[in-house]
């Protein structure tokens, strides 16, 4: 990831400079953005009962304002550390609920646009997403061994697996100053995150033999731009 983030400084350094239009001869702003805050995870599933959980998230952004048109675009990469908590059991046997905290981290590349509601001050975001992400790391490693409710045989350790490119939508809204904003995101998965369970050759006794779940992700976070 440090090495796609050094990339992305390096792309969006060539494009950092003023440039302008053949049509028209208006001026085209470009900048960089650069952005952190948190995150709220989850993983939309009827397999698995899951809790979501926090995160963090930072990361680079390219702006294109362009002053006479009702939208301006960007593109840029964040990285992401959140928890998701999946219900589970100590032993085979045990009526004992425990939510089993996982790791996920996350590198996203997104080309969005942004609707201008009020120029430089209030804009609606959206756009696609291409992610790659980790596997899903145990926090606890002692808990390897607990059960996952849903399903009698199946351990925390078992659906680590999931898949590690997905494919995103992006919708949120961006306010403030031209140098300053605050912004709130929703990011939904459009691909399957646990379809590479199927794989696993798992003993699915006691739930679906099928696995569905869409990644959901809450980001409310500051951007400062230059």
């Amino acid at each position: 990831m440090k090495k796609q983030l050094i990339l992305l400084v390096a792309v969006t350094a060539i494009f950092v400079t003023p440039i302008f239009a053949q049509k028209g001869y208006y001026r085209i702003n470009n900048g960089i953005g650069i952005t952190g805050g948190l995150t709220k995870f989850n993983i939309i599933t009827d397999n698995f009962i899951t809790k979501q959980g926090n995160g963090f998230l930072g990361g680079l952004t390219a702006t294109v304002d362009l002053a006479h048109k009702p939208y301006d675009l960007s593109y840029g990469m964040q990285l992401s550390e959140s928890i998701v908590e999946i219900s589970g059991r100590p032993t085979m046997a045990s009526t004992e609920e425990t939510f089993v905290e996982y790791k996920v981290f996350a590198a996203q590349l997104a080309f969005l646009g942004h609707i201008k509601i009020i120029p430089y001050h209030f804009t609606i975001d959206l756009g696609p997403m291409v992610q790659y992400n980790s596997k899903l790391e145990l926090k606890d490693k002692e808990q390897k061994g607990y059960y996952i409710n849903n399903y009698e045989n199946i351990t925390a350790e078992d659906i680590a697996n999931i898949s590690r490119f997905n494919v995103n939508g992006a919708i949120g809204a961006s306010a403030g100053i031209k140098n300053l904003k605050l912004k709130a995101q929703y990011i939904y998965g459009f691909t399957n995150m646990l379809k590479k369970l199927e794989k696993q050759n798992l003993d699915t006794t006691g739930g679906s033999t099928s696995f569905k779940g869409n990644q959901s992700m809450i980001v409310l976070s500051a951007m400062f731009s230059f």
